[in-house]
């Protein structure tokens, strides 16, 4: 087993200042089994952000540097973001059978089983899947709904103004907490029997955008309003956050959930952890400071 003069493995999580990689950071530091790497563009933030592990400098289009960060990990959590860069993941898959890694956990996305789902994000995760299978690495694969944390950015509107708008505010959708994923990954990096598995993640109901404002209101002890756009105002907004490619994804995902192609339950996050998976009220508690304060 690769590791430090403590005989511990070490454990490289790429995406390390993400939503996901900073729980995962932080869950296998209170482990306490495995050293930590952070595999990162700017070292220098995660030094700041204070994750904790030893931060290296890589980049997934740079494939000697990748390669010397990966040195002597034992697992690694794959976080990639970019479906135009399909690149990304064979270097980091060529990096890791290079450099000796044994395991590669993967964060993928549930919509990879809906046929239905062929927008650009989506085909780019299920090639992704066959480019990992096909490493000979062993290899987790862990496919999670959409991130209840998703609800931060109606955080500005609800201090503001009291207001959640969206999309298609009745379509539901089974949304997990980030934090269950991490704690999925953060077993699937260091439990072997976890190799050649896949987990659904999803959380306990599904619910719609109107329903998250509900409980959310309750949590905050305030009366919020839900004001449904069309789909030309949530693409007019998408476009001054995101590029054209991925507000077509976008649209194309809120369709589907729309017409019910989000809601199933799955039993992932039990399946990983042993435990059942956080309530959107769960998540709403634990950051209901970011919604501020009445207005």
């Amino acid at each position: 087993m690769t590791g430090d003069g403590r005989n511990r493995p070490v454990v490289a999580v790429t995406g390390a200042t993400g939503t996901v990689g900073r729980l995962v950071a932080h869950g296998l530091a209170a482990d306490g089994s495995a050293e930590v790497r952070l595999v990162v563009r700017d070292p220098g933030k995660a030094v700041r952000e204070g994750l904790p592990g030893h931060a290296v400098a890589a980049d997934f289009g740079e494939p000697e540097p990748l390669r010397e960060a990966l040195r002597g990990a034992e697992a690694v959590l794959l976080v990639t973001g970019d479906p135009l860069r399909p690149e990304h993941d064979e270097n980091a898959l060529a990096a890791a059978r290079a450099a000796g890694v044994r395991r590669v956990v993967k964060l993928s996305a549930l919509a990879v089983l809906d046929a239905g789902a062929q927008d650009l994000l989506t085909r780019w995760q299920r090639d992704n899947e066959e480019r990992l299978r096909a490493s000979g690495l062993d290899w987790t694969l862990l496919r999670p709904r959409a991130f209840m944390s998703n609800a931060l950015g109606w955080a500005a509107s609800v201090r503001q103004e009291g207001v959640v708008r969206g999309l298609y505010g009745s379509g539901r959708n089974a949304c997990v907490d980030p934090r269950d994923v991490a704690d999925a990954a953060v077993r699937a990096l260091l439990d072997p029997a976890c190799a050649g598995r896949t987990y659904a993640l999803t959380g306990p109901e599904p619910l719609s955008a109107r329903e998250q404002t509900e409980v959310l209101g309750d949590v905050l002890g305030r009366k919020l309003e839900f004001v449904e756009l069309t789909e030309d105002q949530a693409v007019e907004r998408w476009r001054t956050r995101w590029p054209e490619h991925l507000v077509r994804v976008l649209l194309e995902g809120a369709r589907r959930q729309r017409d019910g192609a989000k809601a199933a339950v799955a039993d992932g996050v039990r399946e990983a952890t042993g435990r059942p998976p956080r309530g959107f009220a769960d998540w709403a508690r634990a950051h209901a400071e970011a919604f501020g304060p009445a207005v």
